[in-house]
């Protein structure tokens, strides 16, 4: 645990950062990359770096990993090994959205966007950095920070654990710019907090005729249509209500000409779940129906694809107790946020299952500037207020957690 005099010279940093913060936060909201290819992004981040020399490795052609060493008299023993390392996550890719927010730091890199607050979360890792860059006194032992591409596409955490960024990690913390927690508050509650995360697609065949002549084939939308509709009534007739699921159809393909009936259509989508069990049914349920819809019709219809994305993100208690003490610390009791958790998914969730950790949702709604749109919404805004005590609470997060 900090002493009070740390958390006061936290909460100081915070203040004299927070113009830097925010400026960072809006260079990487005006220059989004899509994932795998935030090679400017990284470009830039390690310059902010290489300003506060602390060093860093490329394990994969975008993103890095940094190391910031405490000077605490206990930081390593004899052999230079770190008394604890704790690794801090951000990511950094955008998504495929135009932006339509009119701010004066909009996207300049067309259908591009940081819709999801990933630009957000760079700016509060570096405000952190510095921060705890002038505290290294305060920090007993390693911290390991993971500037993380391609989240958006599931990928970016397999790719650095697989390049050892949780060799002789014993903790792990990462926060989330969130649009339904209020602004000024942070929400941390232990177990779920975001969902498994898996991708179909289904494939329709049917046969294709002239369009005024439908008799004469089977027509691969309409099996397409009634499989998009019947697909709820996993959620709705095959779970319980006590089980959160979501099944979305994000894209639906078919036909090749306005006046003949389609021979061929497929489907996309996403499921979400919390519960084991469910997240091991779905795949069964899903081709049951896809199956037999498109049979009744006429038409064949396969499950092609079913890939496990990412597994849920849950918190573990005890990192979330030591979450919750570090934003009471340095925001006071009403810095605690109140949350039920979402069925959005974070591949944040790879690193917890390599060591325990909490991921925090940072309120960023205000309704009073607008800040109210959904994450991966064009028109998505922030309260950039919040944004400094995000880096005060992971600063305070870290130094409690290697105090222990």
């Amino acid at each position: 645990m900090a002493t009070e005099g740390t958390t006061a010279t936290i909460q100081q940093l915070a203040a004299a950062y927070e113009p830097y913060i925010i400026e960072r936060r809006r260079h990487f909201h005006k220059h989004p990359e899509l994932s795998l290819q935030e090679f400017q992004t990284t470009e830039d981040i390690a310059r902010e770096l290489d300003a506060m020399g602390i060093p860093y490795e490329r394990p994969l052609e975008t993103g890095l990993i940094a190391t910031l060493r405490g000077t605490a008299p206990d930081a390593y023993d004899a052999n230079g090994t770190p008394r604890r390392r704790i690794l801090l996550r951000a990511d950094i890719d955008a998504l495929p959205v135009t932006e339509r927010t009119d701010e004066e730091f909009a996207s300049v890199n067309e259908g591009v966007m940081h819709a999801c607050g990933h630009d957000c979360h760079i700016a509060m890792m570096l405000g952190t950095l510095r921060i705890l860059h002038d505290l290294t006194d305060a920090l007993h032992g390693e911290v390991r920070i993971v500037f993380q591409p391609s989240e958006e596409n599931g990928s970016g955490a397999k790719m650095m654990v697989a390049a050892g960024a949780c060799e002789g990690v014993d903790g792990a913390f990462a926060m989330h710019i969130w649009s339904e927690v209020d602004a000024g508050t942070v929400s941390c509650e232990p177990g779920p907090r975001m969902a498994n995360t898996d991708w179909f697609r289904i494939d329709i065949e049917g046969t294709s005729c002239h369009g005024a002549m439908p008799q004469r084939g089977a027509d691969a939308i309409i099996a397409a249509a009634e499989i998009v509709n019947n697909l709820q009534t996993i959620v709705s007739r095959d779970l319980s209500p006590y089980e959160p699921a979501v099944v979305t159809v994000g894209e639906l393909h078919g036909g090749t000409a306005r006046n003949v009936i389609a021979g061929s259509a497929y489907l996309t989508g996403t499921v979400r779940t919390y519960s084991d069990s469910v997240h091991d049914i779905m795949p069964t349920l899903i081709e049951r129906i896809c199956t037999h819809t498109a049979m009744a019709l006429g038409a064949e219809a396969k499950l092609t694809d079913y890939t496990i994305a990412n597994y849920k993100v849950e918190n573990d208690a005890a990192a979330s107790a030591r979450c919750r003490r570090a934003v009471e610390e340095v925001l006071g009791t009403e810095g605690i946020g109140s949350y039920r958790g979402t069925l959005s998914g974070e591949d944040f969730s790879e690193y917890l299952h390599e060591v325990p950790g909490v991921l925090a949702f940072v309120g960023c709604r205000n309704p009073a500037i607008g800040a109210t749109w959904a994450q991966h919404s064009c028109y998505y805004k922030v309260d950039e207020s919040v944004l400094a005590r995000g880096s005060m609470v992971a600063a305070q997060y870290t130094i409690d957690f290697l105090a222990e």
